[in-house]
């Protein structure tokens, strides 16, 4: 075996210093060549570890023998015999801690690069291919509502409808997508790629409904006996922000992540020609260590930042967001004040941002979550100047479902409860999954959710 089995094909990208000005894709996929080159490198494991990673089990190695064969349209199907959305996950999901974690080749080297090929197959038969929509079962007469049109949602609706389910989905916002269109910036996750998708899971048979907002529209009993769905998958993701509780937070410039990168994603800020209103600060401080304050520094860059500064209350150890995407932050300029918390967010007389007072940390014993708490240095404070402030310190559920919906058991932090296993919630008929039920989470994670949510489904109205 040559060393080369142990060398990942790195997929090229577009240089830091140009993808800093613009919302263009920065990761630029791979060619034929470099895909069937990176395919060969699986070992095709008798019993694939890479599958169990996954919480949607992808059939991994088969359908990178097909790009290995140069089949790739075959390839990209056998993708969709358990992913709805391909071209999405092989761009935001976290195969390094999923899937790839576990290829056996990690082991002596670098994991195959199974996001990478997840995204040129689904790549390759949208530029290429003619998309063929698998044949679905026979309508069975059952009737399902979907609550949001997020990732598990989405996922949910397409594995119904294929079992001849008919299946309306219904979108608060003015397009579908949830937190992949109002959520991740373009140059994460080009949209047009999203509308794609959605437009296969419709020729599934899927029916989007948007502008309805179930709590206020219609509430899930008046779904349930009043228009006739047998059965209600609550998918209304985690769309409520969490706010710091410190003086001058309610100033001019300061915004949560939330709004900020739906004004721009969902809302078009970052086009030239937009109306949309967003503050293009000279200065701008995101707060937080996610993948949404990355996205969220790195969009304030691209709407003009002379300095774009990530605030961060532990070390770079601790951040949960994902390594590529500290990766590019960094390459693109992205300043990280790391082991420092905000006290206050400082205000002119205008009431205008002018910047913000942090306290330097230090690292104490493990909280909750196994990483080391963050504890205050006495005496440490400081001022930096600043006109915006990005407040991407995570996300909550919107109550509007719990609250009007009264039968329906929730959990103190306002998330339904669940079961993992099968998605059932305590109320008859009515299923749940992805943000909703375990706070903010992945892309993949939420998919996995809808999945089994959709087995229920099936056992328990046929």
């Amino acid at each position: 075996m040559n060393d080369d089995r142990f060398k990942k094909i790195p997929m090229r990208e577009q240089e830091p210093k140009k993808r800093g000005k613009n919302f263009e894709e920065v990761p630029l996929g791979y060619s034929e060549e470099e895909a069937i080159k990176e395919a060969k490198r699986c070992l095709q494991c008798k019993k694939p570890p890479c599958v169990t990673g996954c919480p949607v089990h992808v059939k991994i190695p088969e359908f990178i023998k097909l790009i290995s064969e140069g089949e790739f349209a075959a390839a990209a199907r056998k993708l969709k015999e358990t992913n709805a959305l391909p071209a999405v996950c092989g761009r935001v999901c976290p195969q390094e801690t999923q899937c790839e974690i576990k290829c056996v080749l990690s082991k002596k080297g670098e994991p195959i690069a199974i996001g990478n090929l997840e995204r040129f197959a689904a790549d390759w038969e949208r530029d290429n291919a003619e998309i063929i929509i698998p044949k679905t079962k026979p309508k069975n007469g059952k009737k399902i509502g979907v609550v949001g049109s997020g990732p598990a949602g989405l996922t949910l609706a397409g594995e119904l409808a294929k079992e001849g389910f008919d299946v309306t989905v219904f979108e608060a916002l003015h397009e579908a997508g949830g937190v992949l269109v109002y959520g991740i910036p373009e140059f994460r996750l080009p949209k047009e790629i999203v509308k794609k998708e959605i437009n296969y899971l419709e020729k599934l048979g899927v029916k989007i409904v948007k502008d309805f907002v179930v709590g206020q529209t219609a509430t899930v009993d008046e779904l349930m006996k009043e228009e006739g769905f047998n059965a209600i998958f609550v998918g209304s993701g985690a769309g409520l922000p969490a706010f710091m509780k410190i003086p001058g937070e309610n100033a001019i410039g300061v915004y949560s992540a939330n709004e900020y990168l739906t004004r721009s994603n969902l809302m078009k800020a970052y086009l030239e020609d937009s109306t949309t209103p967003i503050m293009r600060g000279k200065k701008v401080v995101t707060v937080g260590g996610g993948n949404v304050a990355m996205d969220s520094a790195r969009t304030a860059l691209r709407l003009g930042a002379e300095q774009s500064i990530i605030v961060y209350r532990r070390s770079e150890a601790e951040m949960p967001a994902r390594d590529a995407e500290i990766h590019h932050a960094k390459e693109e300029g992205i300043e990280f004040h790391l082991l420092c918390n905000p006290t206050e967010i400082l205000v002119d007389d205008k009431g205008f941002v002018k910047g913000i007072r942090c306290i330097k940390m230090q690292l104490g014993e493990p909280d909750e979550s196994g990483r080391r708490r963050p504890v205050p240095i006495e005496g440490s404070e400081f001022v930096m100047d600043c006109d915006v402030v990005i407040n991407a310190i995570g996300n909550k559920p919107n109550p509007l479902i719990p609250n009007t919906t009264p039968d329906i058991e929730t959990t103190k932090w306002g998330t339904i409860v669940a079961n993992e296993a099968d998605g059932r919630t305590s109320k008859k008929n009515v299923y749940a999954g992805g943000d909703i039920v375990t706070g903010a989470a992945t892309v993949i994670l939420a998919m996995g959710a809808g999945k089994i949510a959709a087995k229920s489904i099936m056992e328990d109205l046929l």
